[in-house]
């Protein structure tokens, strides 16, 4: 008989005969990063299988099935319940699961479980469409989640979730069967293979419809958001095994089977669109005006309570009057939208009617501005992690999602605040979707003092009661039961109603393999157990609490972590540590493992591009903790970084005499003969020398910058500051662009009627970024003041204006340099300086646009795709690219993050002339994975323009 350990020991190795090494996990590090989802549950799967198709999705599951080993799915992790942990085998959905297909013009979208929500709506824009479920994660999570949950949000309802917008769905089920619902010849071989489970359907839908006191409760019960169990709606509202089949796998949770596509009927996406804050002075108000706002044209309605408000007032942006509301205070953030203007302001007519008999505390004022309306509901989306951020460093942070009937939503409020009042919870905030009477109830709880589990249990208990008996509402509207629930659906739903759920989950899993404990359970207090640790670990990082609403902007996040994943790795080191003397012999073993792990995982593969801020509620920015991991890893190499930093020109001419080499070296040995030579070379140095890769360009020409110029008093002077990329990195070799980025840029601005001022020294120059992002802050401040002094006498205290080539040394200037000084990259330049001077026609020709990093952060992008739409034909901005991965020199020193990066770019710009973008370093790997030339945005609005007086 085989012991568990050799059961998953097993299952690996027969796994390893049709599935790389790579995608079978079982290390320490990344079974526990890998296991991490936003719930407040910690289980460490044993095994960790990425499989990238349905056949080998199926060997995973025979295999399972054969030891009987339980197995979870997961696709981003962004659920709050615990639906997506496991301490067996973890399926997680990255590589082969992204597919998706537009049918029916835009009015249904096939799609893959692992395509992102956002971006099915990406790929339905063109068409006026979106999907159904709009989740306030729905930049993060991904469908097969969506599906899995029912997940609803903001605009949603019950009227457009994932059980009345699906069409059809492919499945495999616990045995491996497969079912693709849109094709009529897998149900018919289904319905004949698999007749018991289909009649078996059937026969609880008969007896569920006959038995109508609870065919009636199942009626009520999906009149208000519910994902508290099984979808029993599907009992009553279908005959048919099949159609059955297809709405109970929808919030499901995994529980059931394997969702591999699922088809959506898509709704109308109204573009015009405006939203009001509304406040009034309290919350028996706020739900009166809320009723009255059902029957209104909107398409949203979120209420949040004083305490949520006030987490937020001090947003860029939030209106001042958010910081004088009185302590009852309340607002809605009221949505409208139409297919044109007066539609929409038809609609915004018929709410302010119904305001003119409701008492607010200000006028009711709705915003048109798109930046504004942005605005509201980032801050909306974003309250759940923001409050997170304001505990206390160690304790979690609770969200319950609970649904009254409407008519009762007022007094169902002020009865779930007393009960919170009374446990000791006087911290919790609220808001929801407040039309569906869907309100979230949002806590920081420490789980580590004495009494608080059972403090946490008493609330849980009482909130149970309240929402789920005796106001008949629902416990988990839409986040999922989870394990969070799973104790309290026979509460909610009865006896009878709950023996029909284990029906149902014994005839699709009778050996309860598929994420047993979830949604059912005959453990009282799962909910109490194996709760999540978070300990402090740098205060940089610690307010994280792991939502993961950044994991899909990380260039590393098909390679090794994502930020969430760092921030774990990283406070389980430092529990770890915490130990000091207690540690056993076992767990000193796995600090020492996770340790060595995390400098390559962790550190070496990390790019600390900082756009996991960007996405982030309160904006951390994961790459500032490597940063300072690396700051104390290479402290011994600050006298080396000084050495480089005061001679600097000459560590500049050596990489351009190194360019020249490799250039030499390509003539005589060819392209091949090189990459096998500098092969050799890059293995006998232990990886210390980069491989040479084939879009590494010639040095650049920077003889240029000493040309001479002729002063001309009637002329506008700037200053141009070359970046040290751009002072070694030249044209690609084979490009029809045989000009370096400083001759273009001269040329650009002499075309422009510009005098062009080169400071001094200037190849001496660096702006400090190569030196921060590899720790080494010493001499990243002492080469930003030398820059910051060239830079004021060049300009003369700022009285020019100042051009950097380079976007991600621009973004880095920000806040270092003299307030005085205005430094702008490529982009904004050419759009505040260039454009009026400029005649443009456009080139016939499809080119592709990257956005940097960089250009994200300043909030470039819309600039970046108007400056190339006005010089190009068409314009291409490849989907689900973010930072490139290049990372300064990250590209050639571990290149396998640039690759990870960009893969698939290659396909979305292969009908493409060229790309352009504005980092030299970035385009470098662009070209090599894109297989197109990509160059400076400059070089673009070059060949497209000339000057006025030319012209």
């Amino acid at each position: 008989m085989a012991t568990p350990a050799d059961a998953w020991h097993e299952l690996k190795r027969e796994l390893l005969e049709i599935m790389n090494a790579e995608r079978l996990i079982d290390d320490p590090l990344r079974t526990l990063a890998y296991g991490t989802d936003a719930s407040f549950y910690r289980l460490i799967p044993r095994l960790v299988v990425r499989p990238v198709n349905e056949d080998e999705l199926m060997a995973v599951l025979a295999g399972c099935r054969a030891r009987k080993l339980p197995v979870t799915f997961r696709a981003a992790g962004t659920s709050l319940s615990g639906q997506a942990v496991t301490d067996s085998v973890l399926i997680q959905l990255r590589e082969g699961w992204r597919g998706h297909e537009i049918l029916d013009g835009g009015r249904a979208i096939r799609l893959q479980p692992g395509v992102i929500g956002a971006r099915a709506n990406q790929l339905l824009a063109p068409f006026r469409r979106k999907i159904g479920p709009d989740p306030a994660s729905i930049n993060s999570c991904m469908i097969g989640g969506i599906a899995a949950n029912n997940a609803s949000g903001m605009c949603c309802g019950t009227a457009q979730n994932s059980y009345r917008t699906v069409r059809d769905i492919r499945v495999i089920l616990a045995d491996g069967t497969r079912l693709d619902t849109a094709d009529p010849a897998s149900r018919e071989v289904f319905r004949h293979r698999y007749a018991e489970l289909v009649e078996g359907l059937e026969r609880l839908a008969a007896e569920t419809r006959s038995n109508e006191p609870l065919a009636e409760k199942i009626r009520h019960k999906y009149r208000l958001k519910n994902t508290t169990g099984y979808a029993l709606n599907s009992l009553i509202d279908f005959d048919d095994g099949i159609e059955i089949l297809k709405h109970l796998m929808i919030g499901s949770e995994g529980t059931l089977g394997f969702i591999s596509t699922i088809t959506y009927e898509t709704v109308v996406d109204e573009l015009h669109k405006a939203a009001a804050l509304v406040f009034l002075p309290d919350m028996a108000a706020t739900c009166r005006a809320t009723i009255a706002l059902k029957q209104a044209p909107v398409s949203a309605v979120e209420l949040m309570d004083r305490a949520a408000l006030r987490s937020v007032e001090s947003k860029p942006g939030m209106p001042e009057v958010l910081k004088t509301l009185p302590g009852g205070a309340a607002a809605l953030l009221i949505d409208v939208r139409g297919n044109d203007e007066s539609q929409l302001e038809e609609r915004l007519q018929a709410v302010q009617t119904i305001f003119e008999g409701i008492h607010t505390l200000e006028p009711v004022t709705f915003t048109h501005d798109k930046g504004t309306y942005e605005l509201y509901w980032k801050i909306r989306k974003g309250l759940f992690p923001a409050v997170g951020a304001v505990r206390d460093t160690g304790t979690t942070v609770i969200i319950e999602d609970v649904a009254f009937p409407i008519e009762r939503l007022d007094e169902g409020v002020l009865a779930l605040t007393e009960v919170f009042h009374r446990h000791g919870y006087p911290e919790a905030i609220l808001f929801g979707h407040a039309l569906e009477g869907n309100l979230h109830f949002v806590f920081p709880q420490g789980f580590e003092k004495p009494g608080e589990v059972e403090r946490y249990q008493a609330l849980m208990d009482e909130v149970a009661q309240l929402v789920g008996v005796e106001y008949g509402g629902s416990l988990k509207a839409e986040h999922g039961t989870g394990r969070n629930m799973a104790p309290y659906v026979e509460l909610e739903w009865g006896p009878e109603a709950y023996a029909l759920m284990w029906q149902i989950k014994v005839l699709f899993d009778p050996e309860n393999l598929l994420n047993p404990d979830v949604i059912l359970s005959r453990n009282p207090t799962l909910h109490l157990e194996n709760l999540k640790p978070l300990p402090a670990a740098d205060p940089i990082v610690d307010k994280c609490i792991e939502c993961g609403f950044c994991e899909h902007v990380c260039p590393s996040r098909d390679l090794t972590l994502t930020p969430r994943q760092r921030i774990v790795i990283a406070r389980e080191m430092a529990r770890l540590e915490a130990l000091g003397d207690g540690l056993d012999t076992q767990e000193a073993g796995r600090l020492e493992q996770l340790r060595k792990d995390y400098r390559y995982a962790g550190d070496e593969t990390c790019a600390v591009d900082g756009l996991c801020a960007t996405q982030c509620p309160v904006g951390i920015n994961t790459g500032e903790l490597i940063r300072e991991l690396r700051h104390e890893r290479l402290a011994q190499h600050a006298d080396m970084a000084r050495r480089v930093g005061r001679h600097f020109s000459g560590t500049t001419r050596l990489a351009r005499g190194m360019l020249n080499l490799a250039s030499t070296g390509r003539a005589i040995l060819g392209e091949r003969g090189l990459s096998k030579v500098s092969g050799a070379i890059t293995q006998a140095s232990g990886g210390r020398v980069p491989q040479w890769m084939p879009t590494l360009p010639k040095a650049a020409p920077v003889r240029v910058l000493g040309r001479g110029r002729v002063s001309d008093s009637t002329r506008e002077k700037v200053v141009y500051f070359p970046s040290c990329a751009t002072r070694v990195f030249g044209a690609g070799h084979g490009d029809s662009e045989s000009r370096s980025i400083m001759e273009i840029t001269l040329s650009l601005l002499d075309k422009a009627g510009f005098e062009v001022i080169v400071p001094e020294m200037s190849g001496h120059l660096c702006c400090g970024m190569a030196f921060q992002s590899k720790g080494q802050f010493d001499e990243a401040t002492h080469k930003a003041r030398e820059l910051n002094r060239e830079l004021l006498v060049a300009s003369q205290n700022g009285r020019y204006p100042i051009l950097s080539d380079t976007s991600p040394c621009v973004l880095h200037m920000q806040g270092r340099l003299d307030e005085r000084l205005t430094v702008q990259e490529p982009v904004a330049f050419a759009h505040d300086h260039l454009l009026s001077r400029l005649d443009l026609t456009p080139l016939d020709e499809r080119v592709a646009v990257h956005m940097t990093c960089s250009s994200t952060h300043m909030g470039l992008g819309e600039r970046m795709v108007a400056l190339a739409q006005a010089c190009a034909r068409e314009v291409v901005v490849p989907a689900e690219i973010t930072c490139c991965g290049f990372a300064g020199d990250k590209g050639l020193v571990t290149p396998e993050l640039n690759a990870s990066a960009l893969k698939g770019l290659a396909g979305q710009v292969d009908e493409c002339e060229a790309g352009y973008s504005n980092s030299r370093t970035c385009e470098i790997g662009l070209s090599l994975h894109g297989g197109i030339p990509y160059r400076s945005i400059l070089s673009l609005l070059d060949r497209a323009s000339r000057g006025r007086s030319a012209a």
